[in-house]
């Protein structure tokens, strides 16, 4: 496993956590990374490009001119498409660009993805952005300025983590994505990822901390049981 320090908002290290070597640390297959990323695109296009073929341009149902004698090529509409004004030949029409994609396939990539930056340096680990409950981008930015200086940073916050998630959402260099929401394009479009400490337990699927209300009902339950 390959050991991360978590930093908190003074950039001072206060602990450290293992990244899972079967998620951070496999052989990139940059040919599935490819695959995986164009369908991602692709389904990404909304596909309502419509251009008029000769038949749905109004207009054009008299011939132009008789088709002898006139000396000049024979026409019997001034909708063809040789003429301005006329229909498109084979013109784009709507269409679904989407790619199937098998799941596999898919975290198959983004493991790739991440052991890939990884290895290069290019995870990082944080406790929170912000210290105290109320959002401060300038505060946000001074605690990422401490963890890297990326000009493209993608940030993993936790579904619930609004805090973080308002400080930096109107910075134009971060991209901000839910643990749960993390693809393989994200990732590779980034210089460096990362990911808040709930955001990383999340993702790993690392069950979150019973708090004191849960340990006082599950005291009380085993003194009722007794």
């Amino acid at each position: 496993m390959t050991t991360v320090d978590v930093l908190n908002v003074e950039g001072a290290k206060s602990g450290s956590v293992e990244l899972p070597a079967d998620i951070f640390d496999v052989q990139a297959n940059i040919a599935l990374m490819h695959q995986v990323v164009v369908a991602q695109l692709a389904a990404a296009r909304q596909g309502t490009h419509k251009a008029k073929s000769r038949g749905e341009v109004s207009g054009g149902g008299k011939k132009p001119y008789k088709q002898k004698g006139t000396g000049r090529a024979r026409q019997g509409s001034i909708r063809a498409p040789q003429f301005a004004g006329g229909g498109v030949v084979h013109g784009p029409v709507p269409r679904d660009y989407s790619q199937r994609t098998p799941k596999k396939m898919k975290a198959a990539a983004l493991r790739g993805a991440l052991s890939d930056r990884a290895r290069a340096g290019q995870v990082h680990v944080v406790e929170t952005f912000v210290s105290g409950e109320k959002p401060s981008t300038k505060a946000a930015l001074a605690t990422l300025a401490k963890l890297t200086g990326a000009r493209r940073v993608l940030v993993v916050l936790s579904s619930t983590d609004e805090l973080n998630w308002v400080s930096l959402r109107n910075e134009p260099r971060v991209h901000l994505i839910e643990s749960g929401q993390l693809n393989t394009y994200d990732v590779l479009v980034a210089d460096d990822v990362v990911f808040s400490k709930d955001a990383l337990d999340e993702f790993l699927g690392v069950p979150a901390e019973a708090g004191p209300a849960a340990e006082s009902a599950a005291e009380t339950t085993e003194e009722g049981g007794k």
